[in-house]
């Protein structure tokens, strides 16, 4: 069996499956294009699959979970607690037609995952386990175990670990695969992997906005929680940071791999859902507003398989990449076994 893999994609996906392919005894070599082609580089990093959970996407939050699972001893490869930066959520909403749909999608959660942690709460009892919300709230659960991570400095310990162990990241935008060294080629590069793998690999790009706030002196601390839920029918997150917030996310069609610049409208969405739900944030610096495109497949299911002989591809993980990328390594390793 050969033991050389080259990667193509310097994002979770990618430098997940090389340090798996490197601690199995591979010599491998990442092929970066940088941040700004990375999905990565524009996430909360919420390790969801309880809050992830929408009813028929059954074989998606099979996924999740176990990839959920494989999510405490990745942590501990990684040795970086500053990775960590929540450990339970928060699924709150804002109104009562806001709560009849978290309700609906907690029942699904709940057939398909029995031993979830979901307690439902008034908008009291999230505000005394999480006291920054703001009041008028309908209500929501609480999920144990539902955690997140600094997606960039997820990045940074993955390349750490990597190199660590004798992988290396090398900078560089790959035109064409075959001509790569190595015995196999992943391909991991997001909405750019259909043109490297080829019209077998079908994936669409979907836009997403994000904010990073950043605490000032006078401003109450971050939450300890993930917040996360509806408010008037629209999708609202805030992960916590060391020092302070990202905001997110809007979701719609990209208008081709470039359009990276973010919406007026979708800043103002964000900016007013999140101070809504945490007033305090009304004191926070805005620091970035930011676009990435997730690359997503027809399905909704990450795409994970071999091209041909020596070619492998992982893609089309929507929302998910970081969540899932514990479960696509462990995948990767099969194929490559």
């Amino acid at each position: 069996m050969g033991r050389e893999l080259s990667v193509v994609g310097g994002g979770v996906i990618g430098l997940a499956c090389a340090l798996a392919a490197t601690d199995a005894g591979w010599t491998t070599t990442v092929h970066d294009a940088g941040p700004r082609a990375r999905a990565t580089h524009v996430a909360g990093g919420m390790l969801g699959c309880l809050g992830e959970g929408q009813p028929g996407e059954d074989r998606l939050l099979d996924l999740s979970s176990q990839s959920a699972a494989l999510w405490p001893d990745f942590l501990g490869r990684l040795g970086d607690p500053a990775v960590h930066t929540a450990s339970d959520s928060i699924l709150m909403a804002a109104s009562g037609t806001d709560f009849a749909y978290l309700d609906d999608q907690v029942a699904f959660v709940r057939d398909r995952l029995p031993a979830a942690s979901l307690r439902r709460s008034t908008g009291s009892e999230l505000r005394r386990a999480e006291p920054s919300l703001g009041r008028g709230l309908a209500g929501g659960y609480l999920a144990e175990g539902e955690g997140a991570v600094d997606n960039r400095l997820l990045i940074d310990a993955l390349a750490a670990a990597l190199r660590a162990s004798g992988g290396q990241v090398v900078d560089a935008t790959v035109d064409d695969p075959t001509e790569l060294p190595g015995d196999r080629v992943l391909i991991a590069a997001g909405l750019g992997s259909a043109a490297l793998a080829g019209a077998g690999v079908p994936v669409h790009g979907e836009k997403g906005e994000i904010l990073r706030l950043r605490r000032t002196r006078w401003s109450v601390p971050p939450p300890r929680h993930v917040i996360r839920g509806r408010r008037h029918g629209r999708p609202v997150y805030l992960v916590p940071r060391a020092d302070g917030v990202v905001v997110g996310a809007t979701q719609y069609e990209a208008q081709g791999p470039d359009d990276r610049r973010p919406q007026a409208v979708g800043v103002a969405d964000l900016l007013a859902d999140a101070i809504a739900v945490m007033p305090g944030l009304s004191s926070y610096e805005l620091v970035e507003a930011a676009a990435g495109i997730r690359p997503c497949s027809a399905d909704g299911l990450p795409i994970v398989q071999r091209i041909d002989d020596r070619m492998l591809v992982a893609t089309g993980h929507g929302r998910n990449g970081i969540a899932l990328a514990p479960w696509t390594a462990s995948r990767v390793m099969e194929l490559l076994a």
